[in-house]
């Protein structure tokens, strides 16, 4: 939701500036995908070790590489099925390392640990799904495939994960809720998909 109204705007106010301005062109578009991974990764470890605010860094370099890679393959005219799927998948290792150093970090909740991984495999499902079944000519976008925005998208969901880790003593509140609105999201992306005509 936010991405989808807030990234153009920041696309060409600071992310595309940044980009040309910090060199990053000089790399391929892949392998910040794969830093952006291999960053979420660490976060793991890091919420084992209790390291609340190496980990928040950790999470959040994540996110800015995500962020850099597809707008890196945009800007050299490098965007491909292949470096999308790339970016999908290390998304979805990165969420799920993250809500296992979560589980870790705050055991006392198994299940609503459980919850939240569900919970993304039914929103992420939902979301692969009305993008194979949508051709990308319904909504063209800077992406390298049709996009169905969402209530809780990428963005959010850091936002969700920065809460747990920064207020531990929060996280049933915030895991339950994160997981209510994942699964409504994928409910209303479903439900939106399948009604029209």
């Amino acid at each position: 939701m936010i991405e989808n109204k807030w990234r153009p705007l920041a696309q060409t106010r600071f992310i595309d500036p940044f980009i040309k301005k910090t060199g990053l062109l000089h790399f391929h578009p892949n392998v910040l995908s794969i830093a952006a991974c291999l960053f979420g990764l660490l976060t793991l470890p890091l919420l084992c070790l209790h390291c609340r605010f190496l980990s928040l860094s950790a999470l959040f370099l994540s996110g800015f590489l995500d962020i850099l890679d597809g707008s890196v393959a945009r800007l050299k005219d490098l965007s491909s099925e292949k470096g999308a799927a790339l970016d999908i998948i290390c998304d979805r290792v990165v969420e799920s390392a993250i809500i296992i150093g979560l589980f870790l970090y705050v055991p006392a909740y198994p299940f609503l640990s459980l919850l939240m991984l569900s919970s993304v495999l039914i929103c992420v499902t939902s979301f692969l799904v009305v993008g194979i079944f949508t051709p990308k000519a319904v909504s063209p976008s800077v992406k390298a495939f049709y996009y169905s925005p969402g209530l809780i998208e990428r963005c959010e969901a850091f936002f969700f994960f920065a809460a747990m880790i920064l207020f531990p003593s929060f996280f049933a509140l915030l895991s339950t809720l994160f997981s209510l609105l994942v699964l409504y999201t994928a409910f209303l992306r479903t439900f939106q998909f399948i009604i029209k005509p």
